[in-house]
């Protein structure tokens, strides 16, 4: 982040501002961008909440989250960050919150110079947000001034949880506001690896002439989990791994692996491009489901030496419950720079080890000259977490005096390479926001076209007559069945 990327004056309205994700995530991520200089030095932070607490309570609150987030920092710096907190307790359903959040907001404007820009962020379910921006539109905060001030709202996924129910997300949303002040959050597309993919690229005239079909025979995309739902199954139970993770956060991550370059990379161009993708992909039909995309639960098994439960055995859980807790698709995309080129995307609880990685596997050399040796397909991965950062690995003589092949690895870790920490993803997303930069935000086209493309999978695991859910072992790498989504050509899963 430069420093040019300084905001407007702003305020920040938070609603849950007392939840976990608040807690966890935004409130650590607003010091650090106050800590850096990058908010302006008119800003100010209102939490609405049904907690009852006054500013105090509120700055206390905020105050114990970060130091228990956060490394210490100055104290003198500290004081004034929490000087511009201000909360207001109160139910979002309520229109007396609102009338009491108007009247605030407004003595901010008056008081910081904040200009009426402001950021609602609901850190809230849908069927609460929803409430919110019917609120904010019959008080009129939703609207944007006629002096250059912005009015922008960020809310969090699940973003529907099939095609019908996105649309009239959707069609709510835009009732209040215009689609350019809806920011629908993706953290994973805040986070530095998957911004580098593009700048990786792009921005290096050896890897973009290999980005296609002729070089590259497929692609793996891995969000392995060694959790479980951890308290979530009211949530869980009703989503599953293809709603949880590919519909937004993976399948994002894949339109960034496959787009085109767009001419500029600004929202518009990035949006259109990852757009295309979703359109070339090609649809599924119910009765080929099992061909393309496998589902599984965990059962009980080891993980790091200590005994893990069992989906089915986990609180709150039915026992009779066919919610996948594993989900790998295989996708084509019918274009000229990927026909032939399978996309496999795969997520899963209870694994054998926590990772997020892009693999692009190499095609063989047309033909091998070495032919005692052992050549493996070179391979590229993008590590996503824990650790960040990118390796290639290619065939090469080991010493001696017989041609023996082995494999090397070139490795680059960002925490090693550059010596600084990585931002958070929601530091650079809701900076991004500030700036009314919507590049690394989904848009409602995308949304609508990723629930369209899935449900053909979501019907047919949800039909009455679909077939048992297979288990896999927590501590595993999934299920037995989803190695022949990748089988036909030869190739298998890694393990990352």
């Amino acid at each position: 982040m430069s420093a040019e990327r300084i905001p407007d004056p702003c305020v920040l309205v938070i609603f849950g501002a007392s939840g976990d994700l608040t807690r966890r995530k935004l409130l650590p991520a607003i010091w650090h961008l106050n800590d850096q200089g990058r908010l302006p030095e008119q800003f100010a932070l209102v939490g609405v909440a049904r907690s009852p607490m006054d500013d105090d309570g509120f700055r206390n609150y905020v105050a114990e989250s970060i130091r228990g987030f956060v490394a210490d920092s100055d104290a003198g710096a500290f004081d004034q960050f929490l000087g511009k907190l201000s909360y207001i307790s109160g139910d979002p359903r309520d229109p007396e919150t609102y009338a009491l959040l108007n009247s605030h907001l407004k003595n901010i404007d008056q008081t910081r110079g904040t200009n009426r820009n402001r950021c609602f962020y609901c850190s809230v379910p849908p069927q609460v947000y929803l409430e919110i921006v019917e609120q904010l539109g019959k008080t009129g905060m939703h609207e944007e001034g006629s002096d250059d001030g912005w009015v922008r709202i960020i809310i969090e996924k699940p973003f529907g949880h099939d095609l019908g129910s996105a649309q009239d997300l959707n069609w709510s949303l835009h009732k209040v506001f215009a689609e350019h002040q809806i920011y629908r959050i993706d953290h994973y597309l805040g986070k530095e690896t998957v911004q580098n993919i593009l700048v990786f690229r792009l921005a290096n005239s050896m890897f973009e002439p290999l980005w296609n079909r002729r070089y590259v025979d497929h692609v793996q995309i891995t969000a392995a989990e060694t959790v479980g739902i951890e308290h979530r199954a009211e949530y869980y139970e009703a989503a599953g791994a293809l709603r949880d993770m590919i519909q937004n956060h993976l399948l994002q991550v894949m339109c960034v692996i496959a787009m085109e370059p767009p001419s500029a990379f600004d929202a518009e161009g990035v949006r259109i491009e990852k757009l295309k993708v979703l359109k070339s992909i090609r649809p599924f039909s119910i009765g080929e489901v099992d061909r393309y995309a496998v589902r599984a639960q965990y059962a009980n098994g080891m993980i790091d030496g200590a005994t893990a439960t069992g989906y089915l055995q986990e609180e709150g859980v039915d026992r009779t419950s066919k919610t996948e807790t594993y989900a790998a698709v295989v996708f084509t995309i019918d274009n000229w720079r990927w026909q032939g080129v399978p996309f496999a995307i795969r997520t899963g609880k209870r694994m054998a080890k926590r990772a997020t990685a892009i693999t692009l596997q190499f095609r063989e050399p047309p033909h091998l000259i070495f032919q005692n040796s052992d050549v493996r397909c070179s391979t590229l991965t993008i590590r996503v977490q824990p650790e960040e950062g990118i390796s290639l690995s290619f065939s090469g003589k080991t010493p001696g005096p017989d041609m023996d092949l082995g494999t090397v690895k070139m490795d680059f870790n960002y925490e090693d390479t550059f010596g600084v920490r990585s931002p958070e993803a929601y530091e650079t997303l809701i900076l991004d926001c500030f700036l009314g930069d919507a590049t690394l935000y989904a848009h409602s086209d995308w949304i609508g076209k990723s629930w369209e493309l899935l449900m053909p999978i979501q019907e047919a695991w949800s039909a009455s007559s679909a077939a048992n859910v297979p288990s896999y072992s927590a501590g595993s790498w999934g299920p037995s069945q989803s190695a022949s989504l990748l089988a036909g050509e030869g190739r298998q899963w890694v393990e990352l």
